[in-house]
């Protein structure tokens, strides 16, 4: 069934039809669990850097936001495992875990970051009885600066062999056909345009996207769909453009916030004194106002990345959903309501 971007990007109430295939085992009493992560994950992000004013973190906001799970079940439930995404900290954003209601219905939960760059809560209930309501929520004090461009871009380059950690932001992923014949013969194209440097030849891919395709909000497609129409949301336009960039040995990934979802790309300083460069994803703006290099938006990183792999399926997830599994004893369904509140402080 195809979903509107809006309700399958937020999923507020997604409920996962297929099974897990193995259940971890969930900490117990992991109250500090969220804490030591967003420690861990500070610098997560293996390929940034602002030593030399390439990105400029400027104007941060705060935002409070509740994110978790609030269970009803009007039948007995066991083995209950549920997951959801929470924000993490990025070089553009500090989460802090201001409060968190883990009632004890729940056994125990932890946090699993997945490669790419997305965290998820894990939560376990071992039995919940009919007529209950068992809630697992965090509230989080995201941070949120704004990304200015960079004063100086011409001696940027791409890598002359894509690390191994980058290699997930090349090729395919769902809804990312870079391999498309069409999208192939037009990356060839721009590649032979007349480019200054690297930093130009990437703005000629964001431009061709930007003059060629037409935002229409509409269901998800595959990024040759939106260049064969001519027409696409954010999702297809954002899609398009890592496509090509891809083709054209250019590292690039899906960035999503609440309610929408922006591409970065990827680019070395140059060798100083024989020292190889230092990596740095830039973001821009595929759809809406025109922000190539720059990201003026203080609503909190979700996840970056389009090629999740998740115990909860076997094929690659464009987007990591919140995912609920439980075995039932009667004829009523469960009613898990995931949320992701903006609060108003």
């Amino acid at each position: 069934m195809n979903l509107s971007r809006r309700q399958w990007l937020l999923s507020a109430s997604a409920i996962a039809a297929c099974g897990w295939s193995a259940r971890p085992s969930v900490a117990q009493d992991a109250d500090s669990d969220l804490d030591r992560a967003d420690t861990a994950a500070a610098g997560s992000d293996t390929a940034t850097s602002s030593d030399d004013k390439r990105l400029i973190y400027d104007s941060p906001q705060t935002q409070n936001w509740k994110i978790g799970l609030i269970l009803n079940t009007p039948v007995t439930c066991s083995n209950v495992l549920a997951t959801y995404v929470v924000p993490m900290n990025w070089p553009e954003q500090t989460v802090t875990l201001v409060n968190q209601t883990i009632d004890r219905g729940v056994t125990g939960w932890k946090t699993r970051d997945l490669p790419g760059g997305a965290r998820q809560v894990v939560v376990q209930m071992a039995r919940v009885t009919a007529g209950s309501t068992v809630e697992a929520t965090f509230e989080f004090a995201v941070e949120r600066s704004r990304i200015l461009p960079s004063e100086n871009t011409s001696d940027l380059v791409l890598p002359k062999r894509v690390p191994r950690e980058l290699r997930n932001y090349m090729g395919n992923s769902p809804n990312i056909d870079a391999s498309h014949g069409r999208i192939r013969a037009v990356a060839r194209e721009l590649n032979e345009k007349d480019a200054e440097n690297d930093w130009q030849r990437i703005e000629q891919i964001y431009d061709y996207v930007r003059d060629n395709v037409e935002y229409v909000e509409g269901p998800i497609r595959n990024a040759s769909d939106a260049l064969k129409d001519g027409k696409g949301d954010c999702e297809d336009m954002t899609s398009l453009f890592v496509a090509l960039c891809r083709n054209n040995g250019i590292p690039a990934r899906m960035v999503w916030i609440p309610d929408h979802c922006y591409p970065e790309y990827y680019l070395e300083t140059p060798k100083v004194d024989g020292k190889e460069g230092e990596g740095i994803w830039f973001p821009c703006q595929a759809a809406g106002t025109r922000q190539f290099g720059r990201m003026d938006e203080h609503r909190p990183v979700l996840q970056k990345g389009d090629r999740f792999k998740v115990p909860e399926s076997s094929t690659p997830q464009r987007y990591v959903s919140e995912y609920f599994q439980c075995d039932r004893f009667g004829k009523s369904s469960p009613r898990p309501k995931f949320i992701r509140d903006l609060i108003d402080v």
